[in-house]
């Protein structure tokens, strides 16, 4: 694991080379993305699934390894406690305690929703990566939520099985975080708005703390995704990332 200095170093090293390239999109995304995980992390969070005569509440832990690895873990409410989501590489597994089966999920699943929120199984357990599978472009800076920010728009590449056709993030100049996303269909027609607010100090880096998705053709959805405790200097290798683990973490 890096050192907390060797960690500055490349953080600033990955600033540097943004000014001195004229601000490439991958490199601020990819930057984005080591600020929001780091190598390897740890978190803490609650969903809340909000519905207009409902409200769901439900508490996780998550790990994450890179971009090909990442451990979901639900600990509330009681009924769903154990239910646990793995992402290997390109394979994407679910355990579900209550018949004790583990099922490998098919990419068909991947748009299917995320226990019962406006989350797709993609968007939790990021079965594509914004950097590897699709292609960029930095379009004109915009200020959103009174931060200024770069657009990046994204298509993905003819090959890639992607949930969205099209993705505009606006990443903050100040804290290169994602501050607001956009996730369009193949007719061009937005499909869901992510907006990421209340920066904090979480695990020592700023983050925001609050990640709201807003489906656009459902009034009076939405699920908020708030981040508590967070560890940006966990020891775990890959062999962690199993699906014997996958049944027994607690």
């Amino acid at each position: 694991m890096k050192t907390k200095g060797t960690i500055l170093i490349a953080i600033f090293l990955a600033v540097a080379s943004l000014a001195a390239n004229g601000k490439d999109a991958k490199e601020i995304l990819r930057l984005m993305e080591y600020n929001m995980r780091g190598d390897a992390s740890y978190a803490e969070m609650t969903m809340e699934t909000v519905r207009p005569r409902y409200t769901r509440e439900i508490s996780m832990r998550s790990w994450s390894l890179g971009d090909d690895f990442a451990l979901i873990y639900v600990t509330a409410p009681a009924r769903d406690q154990g239910t646990a989501f793995l992402k290997r590489k390109n394979e994407i597994w679910n355990y579900v305690p209550n018949i004790d089966r583990t099922v490998r999920m098919p990419p068909s699943m991947m748009s299917q929703s995320w226990m019962g929120s406006d989350f797709s199984n993609d968007d939790l357990v990021r079965g594509a990566s914004v950097i590897d599978d699709y292609n960029h472009e930095l379009a004109e800076s915009e200020v959103i939520d009174k931060m200024e920010c770069y657009k990046i728009e994204m298509v993905p590449h003819p090959e890639t099985p992607v949930l969205y056709e099209k993705v505009i993030y606006w990443v903050s100049k100040k804290y290169y975080l994602p501050v607001k996303v956009e996730n369009y269909d193949e007719g061009g027609a937005l499909v869901s708005t992510i907006h990421f607010r209340d920066i904090k100090t979480i695990g020592g880096r700023p983050m925001p703390s609050v990640m709201e998705m807003i489906p656009e053709d459902k009034r009076g959805h939405r699920t908020v995704l708030t981040y508590h405790e967070a560890d940006f200097n966990i020891d775990v290798s890959e062999g962690f990332f199993s699906i014997q683990n996958l049944t027994s973490i607690r």
